[in-house]
């Protein structure tokens, strides 16, 4: 198991409304946004942690000492081609989210809002971090990192959560499970990324996460929205 402790120091100004549900059209405070985002940077502690597994494709298993099969067509065709898979796990701790319970509390929904959203950001960021990190290392063995997939994501079931995060390691960071296999702290990521061989054809090309664009879960606030304006803080 490896583990990491990315230093964020910036968001996107665009990532957070997005996460908010905010268009950028949208009347409110824009001192208010730039407040969340420098509150966040403050109260986050970002950090990860991920194990590398060999992969056989024609099975769709993960080989650990209790093998796992990944179920859901999306996972199995997003790792076509993976001979390896790393699994990941992300949280910023619950520090914020407890500050975006007393705003609640306090009746201070708009900066509650805004400093949800901003902590949503902040662990995304923070897994983007860790396929930096893997994608090098991967390339010093020979290998070629894909794009992120989380449990819950298209056809894969949000149950998967209870296998992918003990692969993880994310327990050592004190990530937990409820009874319907949400992540706790709720500012967290698990992800499988695939590993290919240099010479394959079939891996993902876009080495960010993938896109929103690809999923069929339109209600989600995750989705991202086409928009130039990325501001950062």
């Amino acid at each position: 198991m490896q583990t990491y402790y990315p230093t964020i120091t910036t968001l996107k100004a665009s990532e957070v409304r997005r996460y908010a549900g905010l268009s950028p059209q949208t009347d409110f405070s824009e001192q208010m946004l730039q407040t969340a985002m420098r509150e966040a940077i403050l109260l986050i502690h970002p950090q990860g942690t991920w194990n590398t597994y060999p992969y056989d494709e024609a099975s769709h298993i993960i080989y650990t000492p209790d093998p796992v099969t990944l179920e859901g067509k999306n996972i199995q065709k997003f790792l076509t081609g993976a001979v390896q898979v790393a699994i990941l796990a992300v949280t910023i701790s619950t520090t914020l989210e407890e500050e975006v319970t007393r705003l609640f509390a306090d009746n201070s929904y708009t900066a509650a809002l805004l400093l949800d959203a901003a902590g949503t950001a902040a662990v995304e960021q923070t897994a983007d971090e860790l396929c930096r990190i893997i994608r090098h290392q991967s390339s010093a063995a020979g290998l070629v990192s894909g794009n992120r997939f989380s449990p819950g994501y298209g056809d894969w079931n949000i149950l998967s959560q209870k296998e992918i995060l003990p692969l993880s390691g994310g327990p050592a960071l004190g990530i937990t499970l409820t009874a319907a296999s949400m992540l706790v702290p709720r500012k967290s990521v698990t992800a499988i990324v695939g590993l290919y061989p240099t010479q394959a054809q079939s891996y993902p090309l876009d080495t960010n996460h993938l896109s929103c664009q690809h999923c069929n879960q339109n209600s989600c606030l995750a989705r991202k929205e086409t928009t130039n304006h990325d501001k950062d803080f």
